[in-house]
């Protein structure tokens, strides 16, 4: 049962990464196609928001690993 989990738990984190990233990154060109001139400012504040958007399924993905070694909820 917990490699049932840990595998469930490795996938959402990939696909929360995927569509966090799909949705960020789509924001950031449509906010560039409407004030070029704030590309620079955008640039910065999206790779703050990539790192807070990564930050959980990287956290998820260590969990996962954890219960499919066994050391938490045997």
């Amino acid at each position: 049962m917990s490699v049932l989990a840990g595998g469930i738990m490795i996938a959402f984190a990939a696909i929360a990464a995927g569509l966090g990233n799909a949705i960020l990154f789509s924001r950031y060109i449509e906010g560039i196609a409407r004030q070029p001139e704030a590309r620079g400012t955008l640039f910065g504040q999206s790779m703050i928001a990539l790192g807070l958007v990564e930050a959980l399924p990287i956290i998820s993905i260590a969990f996962g690993i954890l219960v499919l070694m066994g050391v938490i909820g045997s």
